[in-house]
């Protein structure tokens, strides 16, 4: 490619590229669109790595070479990663786009010796933001993979002590970006106390957060990740990379509002109070009541007569891998003259749009899933909600308890369906260590055992009645 085209096809190619992202998050949207809008995406990425691989002089051997070895690497991760294992490999992704970032910003000053302000700064936030996603990230993936405690870690004055490092790591990218015209020597040492200090802050900035609030922090981290790939745009100069890491980092943010939304606490409450580290095994008031065990063959009886149901799946779902036994028992009752729909809390699961996701995986029809808010008006006239290893989205407490922790979280008032039945394990509580009242109502039946295996007793008895 000449010297005059090649500059041309670069932009166009960017240009492309970045049409291609916006119309796939747009796609991303609903759940009808999501999977195409996820390979509009990935071809508006395919086509800026190759277009920039491109006009660096790499021949196309190579760049073919890297898409064989990474759609192997893509391929092998996509088989053999369980949906259990979906939030941790997101917040592993996140982690990965944080240390680009930084190795970016680190590579690109190690090359040049010096940089002007304007370069030097985004710099700087690079390296910040991006090393605080990657540790931050790798804490995230700990706890959900419970390899370590998912409860929060606290200790005195850790809010203060976090915002004293932040300002200080906030006064080095500021150093840095004065200092990085005059050459290697006073700014490299400032660079290198930032890389060291912004992976302190991400340990110790997702170390105090709960499991619970995982859903949020995956979200949050997303949101870095793209806001340190845009820095990173801005270092190389590279157009369709700051347009991407603004539209990860925007939407992002906007699914953080969301999710906080969601449980009616703000941003700083997620971040900053340590949720779970104190919860009563009873969310405040003691539980009053006793849990009403029932038969699969009994359930079948409360099904067969019911002419509504709600499913509410929640992270037992996911470990069970009941999706697909859910979608088939969910087209039964439908047969059997059932109105049925699937209702998705928001932070149900343990990143953002878990169930969905699973149920996409099981071809749950679009129109069967709604939200809590168009179901709890009318929840009263459902037959029978089926509660599926979810915990705190169906806790009662949120709404009656001021004791709760999670009081005044908007919650899917299952306990006031004419029957409720709730399929776990056993009584345990759930991810934030709150014991549910729900369990202990006078409508509640208690499904016990792995949920797979209790839908699929439910299926067999409709197939042998």
């Amino acid at each position: 490619m000449n010297d005059y085209l090649q500059p041309n096809f670069t932009n166009f190619s960017y240009i492309v590229a970045s049409l291609l992202f916006i119309f796939g998050l747009k796609m991303l949207s609903s759940a009808r669109t999501a999977r195409r809008g996820n390979m509009v995406s990935a071809a508006g990425m395919l086509l800026a790595v190759v277009a920039t691989l491109l006009s660096g002089g790499l021949s196309f051997i190579w760049i073919i070479v890297g898409m064989l070895v990474g759609g192997a690497v893509g391929l092998v991760s996509a088989k053999m990663v369980k949906m259990t294992a979906m939030p941790e490999m997101v917040a592993l992704f996140n982690g990965s786009g944080g240390v680009a970032s930084l190795l970016v910003g680190w590579a690109e000053y190690h090359r040049a010796g010096s940089m002007e302000i304007g370069i030097a700064l985004p710099t700087g936030l690079a390296v910040l933001i991006g090393g605080i996603t990657f540790t931050g990230s790798i804490v995230a993936y700990a706890k959900l993979a419970e390899k370590i405690s998912g409860k929060p870690f606290l200790f005195p004055g850790q809010n203060i002590g976090n915002m004293a490092l932040l300002a200080i790591a906030l006064l080095l990218v500021v150093a840095f970006s004065l200092l990085a015209h005059g050459g290697p020597g006073v700014p490299y040492t400032l660079l290198g106390g930032l890389i060291l200090l912004s992976l302190i802050l991400g340990v110790l900035v997702v170390i105090p957060i709960g499991g619970a609030d995982m859903p949020v922090v995956i979200a949050l981290l997303n949101s870095y990740s793209g806001l340190a790939a845009c820095a990173a745009g801005f270092v190389i100069r590279n157009n369709v990379l700051i347009v991407a890491g603004s539209l990860v980092g925007a939407s992002g943010l906007i699914l953080t509002s969301i999710m906080c939304k969601a449980m009616n606490r703000s941003l700083a409450n997620v971040l900053f109070s340590g949720f779970g580290s104190a919860a009563p095994a009873s969310g405040g008031t003691a539980v009053q009541g006793e849990a009403k065990p029932v038969s699969a063959e009994d359930a079948y009886f409360i099904l067969e007569a019911a002419s509504s149901v709600i499913f509410v799946p929640g992270y037992g779902m996911a470990v069970a891998q009941a999706q697909h036994a859910v979608e088939e028992l969910g087209a039964i009752l439908r047969n059997n003259g059932a109105d049925v729909k699937f209702v998705i809390h928001p932070v149900a699961g343990r990143m953002p749009g878990h169930m969905n996701v699973l149920l996409a995986e099981a071809n749950v029809e679009y129109e069967l899933l709604v939200e809590p808010e168009d179901v709890n008006p009318v929840i009263s006239t459902i037959d029978v909600a089926i509660v599926i290893g979810a915990n705190d989205v169906v806790n009662p407490a949120a709404r009656e308890d001021e004791a709760s922790p999670i009081y005044g979280m908007p919650i899917i008032n299952v306990d006031q369906a004419k029957t409720c039945i709730v399929l776990k394990r056993s009584l345990n509580p759930g991810f934030a260590g709150i014991q549910n009242a729900l369990f202990f109502r006078p409508n509640t039946r208690m499904l016990f055992g792995d949920a797979k295996a209790s839908v699929q007793a439910l299926i067999a008895s409709f197939k042998e009645g």
